[in-house]
């Protein structure tokens, strides 16, 4: 049983694999509509990439130091003792 569904797997990702390579071959060019504007839009989508990790973490810090400053205000306060 396993036996059969492993080949029927097999044979169905062989297929897929060797349909989309073959249009891919023929509609390469066509389909990227390379202009020159295109390494522009490429440069402007990585660098949202690689500078959103980092714009993230300083908010991330930011909020924290606040949030502990916010914390020591509150320990440091007038305390009244009730017995």
């Amino acid at each position: 049983m396993m036996d059969r569904i492993g080949i029927k797997i097999i044979l169905a990702m062989a297929g897929l694999f060797c349909a989309f390579s073959a249009q891919a071959s023929v509609d390469s060019y066509r389909f990227l509509h390379v202009t020159i504007s295109t390494p522009w839009y490429l440069f402007i989508f990585l660098l949202g990439g690689v500078f959103s990790p980092f714009i993230l973490m300083a908010a991330l810090a930011w909020y924290s130091a606040v949030r502990k400053s916010n914390r020591k205000a509150d320990d440091s306060g007038p305390k009244s003792s009730v017995e």
